[in-house]
């Protein structure tokens, strides 16, 4: 038996011992606690209780064999084998109270015992012992708390999870998708191995590697795939895990972290959410001095201090990555910034098929078709999209999953599960004439994205919707489709004003993604006439960022011209979907009936109900330059015309 077998047992063992002893001793708290009323209630159901005179008459008479004296308490034991108790006041003996009434105790045949003492030792053991238990029993529970630590020191240890050296057997095959970040990573497990071919070369040790990407992408499973194909020891802890209440908890956990990721290098230390202690110092309102800047400060300090960490390689993961510290993400701390993106075509594919081992699916089911109506979803999602098409065709018995499974299944995971609300019929055509709009729009402008399901059925908060899923994985946007975008967006409301000539709240979210689109046209991508300038807050790595409650940047003026260009591309996309949608209102009238009648329909019906292709919307935007050309020099006619009127005037 190994050494560390031993040791795995030790702690077993121990943790078993505790929690015997935590029973055993909660039983004997409970015992002692009811002990002396159950000894109350037994005692005085079964004993008859007399008088001191009835007492000394049975004395006389000589039918009492033994007295038990018991502080005031007189046990007595007749002769028929009968008990019987009676008490005496305090300060009183029972051989005075026998002369007082005339009888001589050494004439008679009576057996005496004075268990005072006994009685008292054993009343004071009562009274005590449960306070005695208690505070063991508090104590106990304090250091399970507290880990098991055996004093208030034990606190400042790593709670970090250890993953041992050869059990770790997640590898890179095991990961889908994510070429770029694996080959990144892929120098990392080599030097882990290899550590003498870099040093040969004058190659320094990696100090640490960032794993930055949206929230399901995989990164702490790609962080346990560079522990497998290393093989070495893999400690892992949350961000949120090294906060306590107590200031400096952080930072000795810190510092017991990497005193043990040195033990037992080489190792590999990965830190998860990282930006719950690492963000940008100098932003909150609690001062300079907390907690969490005490930890983020020990973590700089392990980096990259005057101790180098040998063979020891800190991984850490955040979807947030512009929130964290500039002294944290700079060469010699984490010199590594792995991007882990959505996965494309090809990577959702992959993923599918690692998630759809021991899953049974129909034969003709095609996962080209699956992964390009998932574009958009992580690796998370797509695995929660085949569980929940497992769990549904194991709700209804079956023995296959098919492709309607994993569409709903997608729109599940995505939209939520379906509602059957209580509509009247008005409501109904309402909702059928808004989610046609959307789709109407999306069919007709050439730069927006199509149709692919149209739904009156409810699902979490909407009342119906329109999926409009890129048909390829983009890498930028152009305006063309973003002013398309906003046309779909606001085709709903555009429809409701044209077919009801009335509004509802059912666009307000809608006109809250659209308004989304169009201030970052303005303020993020230069689109508007106001030119290629950004104006959202700006952060400055030397100066750590603005500070809270500091002004922006943004004057008052610029900030009405900000808005004055976003409703204007706000108006734009509106007038585009009315203007199409007034052109073609028997389709839009034949599609909100189709919906009424079916409730859902997919992009071949659709396809089928929208008829030959006609000519489409074609949105042709002008550069800000040219705008900006042509506003100047209209500026410069109102001056001149307005001079020549002056001069006029004062002739």
């Amino acid at each position: 038996m190994t050494d560390k077998s031993k040791k795995t047992k030790k702690v077993e063992m121990k943790i078993n011992l505790n929690d015997l002893f935590s029973k055993g001793l909660l039983f004997i708290l409970i015992g002692v606690l009811f002990l002396p009323f159950i000894l109350n209630l037994v005692n005085g159901g079964t004993i008859e209780v007399i008088s001191l005179s009835q007492f000394v008459s049975d004395v006389r008479e000589e039918k009492i064999e033994k007295v038990d004296v018991r502080g005031e308490e007189l046990m007595l034991t007749y002769a028929d084998g009968s008990e019987k108790t009676t008490r005496k006041e305090a300060g009183q003996g029972i051989v005075d109270i026998l002369s007082a009434s005339d009888i001589d105790v050494n004439s008679t045949s009576l057996e005496i015992k004075d268990l005072s003492f006994s009685a008292m030792f054993w009343e004071l053991m009562v009274s005590i012992l449960p306070i005695i238990l208690m505070v063991v029993f508090f104590f106990f529970l304090f250091r399970q708390a507290r880990g098991g630590a055996g004093d208030m020191m034990g606190m400042g240890k790593s709670k970090a999870k250890l993953f041992v050296k050869g059990k770790q057997n997640t590898k890179f095959d095991d990961v889908g998708g994510m070429d770029e970040a694996k080959k990144e990573l892929e120098e990392i497990v080599d030097f882990l191995k290899n550590p003498k071919k870099y040093e040969k070369v004058g190659a320094r040790t990696p100090k640490g590697v960032l794993l930055v990407g949206p929230a399901g992408t995989g990164k702490t499973l790609l962080a346990r795939a560079v522990a497998g194909e290393a093989n070495v020891q893999f400690l892992s802890i949350a961000g949120s895990e090294f906060m306590e209440m107590l200031v400096g908890v952080g930072a000795s956990r810190v510092r017991d972290l990497f005193t043990t990721a040195k033990k037992l290098s080489p190792a590999i230390i990965f830190i998860d959410e990282i930006d719950a202690i690492g963000r940008m110092r100098g932003q909150g309102n609690m001062g300079g001095h907390d907690e969490r800047e005490q930890t983020l400060n020990q973590i700089l300090v392990e980096m990259d201090g005057f101790a180098q960490n040998e063979k020891v390689i800190v991984m850490a993961a955040t979807n947030r990555g512009d929130m964290l510290d500039p002294a944290l993400v700079r060469p010699g701390r984490f010199d590594r910034r792995v991007l882990v993106r959505l996965p494309d075509l090809e990577e959702r594919k992959y993923i599918l098929s690692i998630h759809a081992k021991g899953k049974p699916f129909v034969s003709n089911l095609t996962w080209e078709k699956v992964a390009r109506r998932t574009v958009g979803f992580s690796g998370a999602d797509l695995e929660n999209m085949l569980n929940e098409a497992a769990i549904a065709v194991a709700r209804e018995a079956r023995t296959e999953i098919t492709m309607e499974d994993i569409e709903e299944a997608s729109l599940k995971v995505k939209l939520g599960p379906s509602k059957k609300r209580l509509q009247d019929k008005h409501e109904r055509e309402m909702t059928a004439y808004h989610e046609a709009g959307h789709a109407l729009i999306a069919h007709l402008s050439a730069h927006a994205d199509p149709v692919h399901r149209i739904s009156i059925v409810s699902r979490g908060r909407a009342l119906g919707f329109t999926l409009t899923p890129p048909e390829k994985d983009k890498l930028q946007t152009t305006k063309s489709e973003l002013i398309d975008r906003i046309a779909v967006l606001m085709g709903g409301r555009a429809a409701e004003e044209l077919i009801f000539s009335e509004l509802t709240a059912g666009a307000s979210s809608d006109i809250e993604r659209a308004t989304r689109i169009a201030r970052a046209m303005v303020t993020e991508y230069g689109m508007s006439t106001l030119g290629p300038m950004n104006y959202t807050p700006l952060y400055d790595n030397q100066d750590f960022g603005r500070a809270w409650g500091e002004a922006s940047h943004i004057s008052a003026k610029v900030q009405e011209q900000v808005d004055e260009e976003t409703q204007r591309f706000l108006a734009e996309g509106y007038a585009q979907a009315f203007k199409l949608l007034k052109a073609n209102k028997k389709t839009l009238d034949a599609v909100s009936q189709k919906l009424v009648d079916v409730e859902s329909l997919d992009a071949d019906e659709f396809a089928k109900l929208m008829g030959e292709s006609k000519t489409k919307f074609e949105y042709k935007p002008v550069l800000s330059s040219k705008i900006s050309d042509a506003k100047v020099a209209e500026e410069k006619e109102e001056k001149r015309v307005a001079s020549e009127k002056k001069s006029k005037k004062s002739k």
